[in-house]
């Protein structure tokens, strides 16, 4: 029975960087792994442990000893000179006559094999950790003291245990050994680890500390629950903010702290920021969801006065929601139009000239998008012109994410319309996979016509994405980007759009790469569709026929949805399929069929079915509708090319007949390329 114990690595550091920490366990975890594999030992579970001052893996059940491995090299042919095998024989240490032939291919060579003992874990271990530690990726490390170590942050202590046994290590300037240390300000300064398996328990009893980072972050998310339930409130929980948090603290305590009402009066995303990005705190809101001027934070450490740690949060937090009220009162005292000067001054990006460009373009463009959506054009280029003018404010100075939203509350004050103010407020939407849209047209319109700008402009000096590479996101901004047109269910020739917006660039942006952001723009809707788990084959169906706008797009790959599902599908996917081949060299095709050359029964038929279909699709964008009149036609197809020889041998009927299937496919080409769905 193979011998196997608990294998224990804890590497103690000063503070970690709170949003590295998960990156980083998960990085030690995978490396510690990786070299136990390509050492052959085997093992199960694999525990990733994770707090502000250490990380941790617990293996379960490793093999302590390597198998006993055959080891065999290949040598020479047997027909090679003397010399080269007895060359090989040497470099195995043995004669040559004691080699083995064995054949291999067409001909026997030689080969030497010996069986190797398999090493103890515990003497490959040491390697094992130090490879792991020093393969974790650290952009920028740190080197401390005298020591030529580097590591994210300092590190000062290390456990490395496989049962109850110290593996004797000497790795990062530390010598192994099974003591680790509990909170740095209270409880016992060090603590011994008995056995591996014991780690997390006895961290639990003798520290209070939860070292598993997804269970601390629960225990984190129940008490703020809790704090926020006694306060007759309820918490907005960041998952981001509550992973960052869990990042920071290793025996959780929330409290709630209040501050003064008066600073109400301030917009409630200004004052979330303030207490999100600066405190790390959870804000409330009342039974109507409004702001409570009341906030949870979360303590390290348990006191016996904890009035005293309320009062030193509430006194940390009120400079910066007095920054908050200062920098709201400043920015109100001058209109969004007047800022204008100033984005002038701000660059954009090298070629694509200031911000104020950058908004002259926009204001354009979101015109053109008003009139082609039938909304007040006005309106859009107004808030089109100013959707920028907030980035020159003193807020958004402090508080980089409240751009657009601070220019919502300032057009507001401004008295700009409720369109322009919220298009504003909203044009940055959506920000990231899932987020929500734009609310308003006006809002649609400008959200496009800043997207399009950045992508056609960055493209345009050959900066788009290459690769893995995207350093500008535009990935990201067309996804967004594609998610408006298709799910504000807009009808919008994206091709025209790429090419207005190039041409509002200035002459340093080349003209000619609209083909090049086409296939770009296409490819992230084929990202969006897979999300959507709708097949590669109906996306390549559409985009066969070349849409001019997403959303038609979409009304084509939903009708070819409901297409698939009829059980006249598959044939006539591979009538289609037959078509495509057969007019694949042909020329003069038409779709005017000369009737009167037609003799067959079947032929006559399908040309009058065709001829009904033809009508009821004539200039129809109700794609499903299109494909329930064309599944009307299987009977008819099917039983042409039964009893229908289309390469006649007089001239005029193959014409005719291939005139009359050049028709029934381009009828299926009005909506797609059914024949791309052939398995």
């Amino acid at each position: 029975m193979m011998n196997t114990q608990d294998f224990l690595l804890e590497l103690g550091t000063e503070e970690l960087p709170p949003k590295l920490l998960p990156k980083l366990s998960q990085a030690l975890t995978a490396n510690l792994v990786k070299a136990l594999s390509e050492l052959k030992l085997s093992h199960a579970k694999v525990e990733s442990f994770a707090t502000p001052r250490r990380l941790a893996v617990l293996v379960r059940d490793l093999q302590c000893q390597q198998e006993d491995q055959i080891i065999e090299r290949k040598g020479p042919s047997v027909s090679a000179p003397e010399q080269a095998v007895e060359g090989f024989a040497k470099s195995c240490g043995i004669l040559s006559s004691e080699l083995d032939k064995k054949p291999f291919g067409k001909s026997d060579y030689y080969f030497f094999s010996k069986e190797q003992k398999g090493l103890e874990a515990k003497d490959l271990l040491a390697q094992v950790v130090d490879t792991a530690i020093k393969n974790i990726p650290i952009a920028k490390p740190m080197r401390w003291g005298s020591s030529e170590q580097q590591f994210v942050r300092p590190t000062h202590w290390l456990v490395i245990l496989l049962g109850a046994e110290v593996i004797q290590a000497q790795i990062m300037g530390l010598n192994a050994g099974n003591t680790t240390r509990g909170l740095r300000f209270t409880g016992p300064k060090t603590i011994e680890i008995d056995q591996a398996k014991n780690y997390r328990t006895i961290m639990q009893q003798q520290a209070q500390i939860e070292v598993d980072f997804d269970t601390r972050k629960e225990m984190i998310r129940q008490q703020v629950v809790q704090v926020a339930t006694e306060n007759k409130a309820t918490a907005v929980i960041d998952e981001s903010l509550l992973s960052e948090v869990c990042a920071l603290v290793e025996y959780p305590r929330a409290f709630s702290g209040g501050f003064s009402e008066s600073f109400l009066a301030v917009p409630e995303e200004a004052l979330i920021s303030a207490m999100k990005s600066h405190q790390k705190y959870f804000h409330m809101l009342d039974k109507h969801n409004k702001l409570l001027p009341s906030f949870i934070s979360v303590a390290n450490i348990e006191s016996s006065d904890l009035a005293v740690i309320v009062s030193g949060n509430e006194r940390v937090i009120r400079p910066r929601l007095a920054d908050s009220e200062f920098f709201w009162e400043q920015d109100k005292s001058q209109t969004l139009h007047s800022r204008l000067k100033k984005l002038d001054r701000v660059l954009f990006m090298k070629s694509l000239g200031s911000m104020g460009d950058k908004a002259k373009r926009i204001e354009i463009l979101s015109g053109d998008i008003a009139k082609m959506i039938g909304i007040d054009e006005a309106d859009a280029k107004r808030a089109g012109l100013l959707c920028k003018t907030d980035l020159v404010s003193e807020m958004v100075g402090e508080f980089a994410d409240l751009q657009g939203v601070m220019g919502g509350y300032y057009a507001q004050n401004d008295q700009e319309s409720s369109a322009v103010s919220t298009a504003i407020s909203e044009h940055y939407h959506p920000r990231f996979s899932g987020d929500t849209l734009p609310s308003t047209e006006t809002g649609l319109a400008v959200a496009i016509a800043d997207k399009l700008d950045t992508i056609t402009g960055i493209y345009g000096i050959g900066q788009g994405p290459t690769g893995s590479k995207d350093p500008y996101a535009l990935r990201r901004m067309a996804l967004g980007l594609l998610r408006i047109m298709v799910e504000s269910k807009l009808e919008l020739n994206l091709k025209a759009l790429i090419a207005s917006s190039l041409s509002a660039h200035s002459a340093d942006v080349d003209r000619q790469c609209a083909p090049a952001i086409y296939t770009f723009m296409m490819d992230r809707l084929r990202a969006y569709y897979k999300e959507k788990q709708v097949s590669g084959k109906a996306f390549e169906a559409v985009l066969a026929v070349a849409p001019e706008s997403p959303y038609d797009f979409h009304l084509r790959v939903e009708a070819l949805n409901i297409f698939t599902q009829d059980q006249a599908a598959e044939s006539l996917i591979e009538a289609n399929k037959r078509i495509a081949n057969m007019l694949k060299d042909q020329k003069n095709l038409s779709i005017e069929v000369d009737a009167s050359v037609l003799v067959e029964k079947a032929e006559k038929t399908l040309f009058a079915q065709t001829q009904a279909v033809a009508e009821k699709l004539s200039n129809s964008t109700d794609y499903a509708s299109s494909m329930s009149e064309l599944i009307s036609l299987k009977v008819s197809i099917d039983q042409f090319f039964d009893q229908v020889m289309v390469n006649s041998d007089v001239a005029e009927l193959k014409q005719a007949r291939l005139n009359l299937i050049y028709w029934v496919r381009s009828l299926f080409l009005s909506v797609a390329d059914v024949s791309h769905l052939s398995a």
